[in-house]
């Protein structure tokens, strides 16, 4: 066998890894603060998950790299510090790009630093695997939380608001869902998400069950 061709499937298993079989909102449910939180608009959803990909991937990626150098009693502390310069960064980013839109994300942008999906991933898979291993790791599960919220933001956005990334869809005539901008329209949203995604898994299974047993 081809070790470039295994190297190749293990680093796409990595990155399919998080962003669908494990899924860090819709299998694992973890994030739920930041996630329901900010998905009431597109655009805030669509940044927190890019803002979310980027601070995970770096971080793994610097852990991994960091993992020989970092004494085990100082490894948690080490991942913090690691995890709140990236987050910084992009907070100053989203600051100096929009006002606005750093104003609407609010103090989640800083709790980043305390999603445990990251350091979840930090102290489970990059300590423990190479740089490129972690970092695909790290994306994966950064693309998985993006999803995520891709299918949140753009529900909550149409029916709360009528419009979808500041652009008027359903008219004048449109009464808005304010129960969907509001906390409890994130719970029903995801919980609908929830139930979509189990129907449609567990159909597919009764179908490879099928197939095998033909």
């Amino acid at each position: 066998m081809d070790p470039k061709a295994t190297d190749g499937g293990r680093a796409a298993d990595d990155f399919l890894r998080g962003a669908w079989r494990e899924n860090p909102v819709f299998v694992q449910v973890l994030g739920m603060c930041p996630t329901l939180a900010v998905s009431n608009s597109a655009i805030n959803a669509l940044t927190m998950g890019l803002a979310t990909s980027f601070v995970i991937s770096f971080s793994c990626l610097l852990v991994s790299l960091l993992r020989h150098a970092v004494p085990p009693e100082v490894r948690i502390a080490s991942y913090v510090l690691v995890i709140a310069t990236f987050v910084t960064l992009v907070d100053y980013l989203i600051q100096a790009l929009s006002l606005e839109l750093h104003a609407a994300l609010g103090a989640f942008i800083p709790l980043i630093v305390v999603n445990c999906q990251i350091l979840g991933r930090a102290e489970a898979f990059a300590q423990h695997n190479p740089p490129l291993r972690a970092f695909l790791d790290g994306l994966g599960t950064g693309a998985g939380s993006t999803l995520a919220l891709a299918f949140l933001g753009p529900v909550r956005d149409l029916l709360g608001s009528g419009s979808l990334f500041g652009i008027g869809v359903f008219g004048s005539d449109f009464e808005p869902w304010i129960v969907m901008i509001l906390p409890s329209g994130g719970f029903f949203t995801l919980g609908a998400w929830l139930l979509a995604i189990a129907w449609w898994r567990r159909r597919r299974a009764g179908a490879a069950r099928m197939q095998e047993a033909s």
